[in-house]
């Protein structure tokens, strides 16, 4: 149905004349009287019947002209409604987050939230290698991910990381931690968890010439926290995990170029609700 020939109807309906209703619509009255009789023609149906005294609804256009006010005013707000999503105030956001991201992801999330109470977001736990394949296949539109990303994305550096020896709060920091880390049984993710990870420890492990052994394997940073914190054995997580860390647990940064890298949002296609998430990011990013 073109809505400009209902917009015409109810215009005259509401007028009670073609000469004002042409008026009000910026057009002739002749123009106005054929879009009428088009819309007539569409219907089967005589809406006006015109007498000295202006235009009257017939009982036919007395019956359509409610739908005809509906059909419009929900034209109305579709497009004020899209032009709420278009300037970002709403619509939905897909945001993916890693082992590097757990604590900057959900305060980014709770931010944004506060300031845009009318945008859904949705926060997925996975690997920045998978981030990055959601964010070109259109299934994230953001992603916190390890630095840097693949060609076709864009990125935004949001801080550093660096590997730390996770270790129960009673035992002490061994002097060469190096040489103390050859040979010893460790807890440590499951390589499938979180493949960044496990080659970021290992490339320092290569860097320190040494060769820790595996004790168990975990499927996410908290099981392993809390398996050091249970005596079970020593752990390599990131630095940022100190946040979820329990109080029987200790971090101690590692040494060596290798235990430090950037981790930061990435998107595929700018937007203004990425902009506005993206702004949110990184005040949290400055803030803790």
């Amino acid at each position: 149905m073109d809505l400009r020939l209902l917009r015409a109807f109810v215009t005259v309906a509401r007028l009670r004349t073609f000469g004002a209703a042409a008026d009000e619509l910026a057009t002739s009255q002749p123009a106005l009287t054929k879009q009428i009789q088009v819309l007539e023609r569409r219907l089967g149906s005589v809406l006006f019947v015109r007498g000295r005294h202006g235009a009257r609804l017939t009982p036919e256009g007395e019956l359509l002209l409610p739908d005809a006010l509906q059909l419009l005013e929900r034209s109305e707000a579709f497009e004020r409604r899209a032009a709420q999503v278009a300037a970002g105030v709403e619509g939905s956001l897909a945001i993916g987050f890693g082992l590097s991201g757990i604590e900057l992801a959900p305060r980014a999330v709770a931010l944004f939230r506060s300031r845009w109470p009318r945008v859904s977001v949705s926060l997925e736990d996975m690997s920045s290698a998978e981030q990055c394949e959601r964010l070109q296949a259109g299934g994230l539109q953001i992603g916190f991910v390890r630095l840097p990303v693949p060609a076709g994305l864009e990125q935004l550096r949001l801080r550093k990381d660096r590997l730390a020896l996770a270790l129960p709060i009673d035992q002490s920091v061994p002097r060469d931690l190096a040489r103390w880390l050859d040979g010893r049984p460790l807890v440590r993710l499951t390589p499938d968890r979180g493949p960044g990870l496990t080659a970021q420890i290992n490339g320092l492990y290569a860097e320190l010439g040494c060769h820790p052994q595996v004790l168990q394997e975990a499927g996410d940073l908290q099981t392993m926290l809390a398996l050091t914190a249970a005596g079970a054995g020593p752990s390599v997580v990131p630095l940022s995990a100190e946040r979820i860390a329990p109080g029987e647990v200790r971090l101690v940064p590692l040494p060596g170029r290798a235990a430090t890298w950037w981790i930061g949002a990435a998107w595929s296609t700018r937007t203004p609700l990425t902009e506005r998430f993206l702004q949110a990011a990184a005040e949290v990013a400055r803030t803790t």
